[in-house]
């Protein structure tokens, strides 16, 4: 590149990396508001805990099959386009949501009674599985865009920035309808506050759908600038046929065994991960004495130090490992699992800030394999595959998370606390040695991507 190429180039790629972060963090306004408008629905709406279990449900199930839908066709389609629209429905589909209670009693033509409480329970319910669907058009977008616009070498440090955004939308939107749940609403009881709570990130979504269409470009190309060096795929193009195109993402995809490699151990990131978060204020209060209070804090530092982990994991990768993400992979594994045995060990009679310690020690690692695995899937599949090899790591890491409330609540009840954590401290094990068999991996997947022989191919 010149130098003015360089700093127009510059100038595009902070821009997709802000513009890509608020766009994705706004995803978790318009999906983890549900959570905080609960207490509204039922106490208004009468509808109950069995239900609303069901919306999350549903919307889980939906949202991990979605990631991986979503992630074969943002391969094939403009980013930019793709991910606006796909905020902009996610915020109608919550505009919807909150005025299902008007729409059900336009449809019934009455206010209360058995028929206008199941219309809306069904109204309701499906508008959420909708919006499920619609969450999976975030993330795959986004690996297609940051694979264009960061080199490889750089990608494990910039990518992890932006994996923080995730944790800002969840945190800011927690916030948000906390403050809407106690100050909108009519009366003492603030009736009718949990519509707020889909409108008011609706809105900010459809604003942020506009921000990220007019901020995104696709590709380098998309604003004359050449494309990424050290990312060439040989004969590869994308204005090649569906059987040049079917090969390229067998060969990168579907028969790449690093790419599996890193969608399994995924399973395992997330069943220690969720095992923690899920379970982790239960236990707190159950097992070790700590106030409700003092428990949600303490979990709330293991996702604080998963933040500060997930910088200093793309920091090690690209500066201590030369871009081998996997080899970081194996080092936070390894660090998860021996705070987690800490932790085993620690006496009941343990302080708060010596519980908190450990806990924090053991986010600080877990929390780098998640982000890392993403980044490596985008530079082991190549720029053109990103997406659809993050899909498939979507599902296995969706699968681990339900794994991990299933299993942890089974070992629990059956054996007791203790042997629920000598359980993650096995599966983190067990993560860390899928992960070890990467060891001598190569950084990204560009070399095998030229080597594709298309010769034979008529289209």
């Amino acid at each position: 590149m010149t130098p003015e190429q360089h700093k127009r180039f510059k100038h595009w790629q902070m821009r997709t990396i802000l513009a890509t972060m608020v766009g994705y963090a706004l995803f978790y306004f318009v999906r983890k508001n549900f959570s905080l408008a609960m207490p509204g629905l039922e106490a208004d709406l009468g509808i109950s805990k069995v239900s609303l279990g069901i919306f999350l449900t549903l919307n889980g199930v939906v949202y991990g099959l979605s990631r991986f839908v979503n992630g074969v066709l943002a391969d094939r389609m403009n980013a930019r386009w793709y991910m606006a629209i796909g905020l902009a429905l996610c915020a109608l589909a919550n505009f919807a949501f909150g005025f299902g209670e008007d729409i059900s009693s336009w449809i019934t033509g009455e206010h209360t009674g058995d028929r206008f409480t199941n219309t809306m329970i069904l109204f309701m319910g499906v508008m959420w599985v909708v919006n499920g669907l619609l969450q999976g058009t975030g993330f795959p977008p986004c690996a297609r865009l940051l694979t264009h616009w960061i080199p490889p070498r750089e990608l494990a440090t910039k990518m992890s920035v932006w994996n923080t955004s995730h944790s800002i939308g969840a945190g800011l939107v927690v916030i948000l309808c906390g403050y809407i749940m106690g100050t909108c609403g009519s009366g003492p009881d603030h009736v009718g506050a949990w519509k707020w709570c889909f409108w008011i990130p609706a809105c900010m979504a459809l604003a942020g759908a506009v921000m990220v269409f007019v901020g995104l470009r696709d590709e380098p190309k998309d604003v004359k600038l050449p494309d990424l060096p050290d990312t060439g795929l040989g004969a590869y193009s994308e204005k090649m046929g569906k059987k040049a195109r079917r090969r390229f993402e067998a060969v990168m995809v579907w028969r790449n065994r690093w790419v599996w490699t890193f969608c399994i151990a995924n399973l395992f990131v997330y069943v220690v991960r969720m095992g923690v978060l899920d379970w982790g204020p239960k236990f707190l209060t159950e097992n070790r004495g700590l106030s409700i209070q003092d428990a949600g804090w303490t979990v709330a530092a293991f996702e604080i130090a998963g933040i500060l982990g997930t910088l200093f994991a793309g920091w090690a990768t690209d500066h201590l490992f030369k871009g081998k993400g996997h080899r970081m992979c194996v080092i936070c594994m390894l660090g998860a699992a021996l705070f987690m045995t800490i932790f085993r060990f620690l006496p009941q009679t343990a302080g708060l800030t010596a519980t908190a310690l450990v806990l924090v020690g053991a986010g600080f690692f877990i929390y780098g394999p998640q982000a890392l695995i993403g980044i490596e899937l985008g530079n082991q599949a190549t720029k053109e595959a990103s997406a659809r090899a993050n899909g498939i790591a979507g599902i296995l890491g969706y699968i681990g998370s339900g794994l991990s409330g299933l299993l942890v609540g089974y070992v629990a009840d059956a054996f007791g606390w203790t042997r629920v954590f000598e359980t993650i401290i096995v599966i983190a094990v067990i993560g860390m040695f899928i992960l070890i068999s990467m060891w001598s991996a190569p950084r990204d997947g560009y070399e095998r991507a030229s080597k594709i022989d298309y010769s034979d191919i008529k289209e």
